[in-house]
């Protein structure tokens, strides 16, 4: 697995930030826009895939990466138990679910594949490099790395 440099390089980001938009789209139907609740619900829900998979990987940490990963997933599974809510009230048709399912389905492998990737690897992010780790420019940024109060 490589080596992300910004959020925007993670694919389980970018198949969210699909879905995301296939639901933004669906949502606007205008049968479906009646539904405030459920528009609402669906929204923030797909937003929090993508969401927390940004902010999850700029904490710096694979601890802190994996907790908002998981949060991710369920928003995944959130997203797609409103998908049915939506195809059993007839604001999205078969294919429509279909689509929008497909993509739920991919963003949870995804993220489950790079979750196992964060447990297993020795790599723990930039937040906890050792001393050793630390170059000349951080310290002279933050300071002496043994400063006394």
């Amino acid at each position: 697995m490589s080596t992300f440099k910004r959020f925007e390089d993670i694919e389980s980001w970018q198949t969210g930030r699909k879905l995301r938009r296939l639901i933004y789209s669906s949502t606007r139907k205008p049968a479906f826009a009646a539904d405030r609740d459920l528009v609402s619900q669906i929204r923030r829900a797909a937003q929090s895939i993508t969401s927390n998979i940004a902010e999850g990987f700029d904490r710096g940490g694979n601890k802190e990466f994996a907790q908002f990963l998981c949060i991710s997933k369920g928003s995944v599974a959130e997203v797609k138990d409103q998908l049915y809510t939506a195809i059993d009230e007839g604001y999205i048709d078969q294919a429509e679910f279909d689509a929008a399912y497909a993509l739920a389905e991919s963003v949870t492998h995804q993220i489950g594949g790079l979750l196992r990737y964060l447990h297993q690897t020795e790599l723990r992010g930039p937040k906890f490099k050792t001393s050793a780790q630390i170059s000349k420019r951080e310290i002279a940024t933050f300071g002496t790395l043994n400063s006394e109060p």
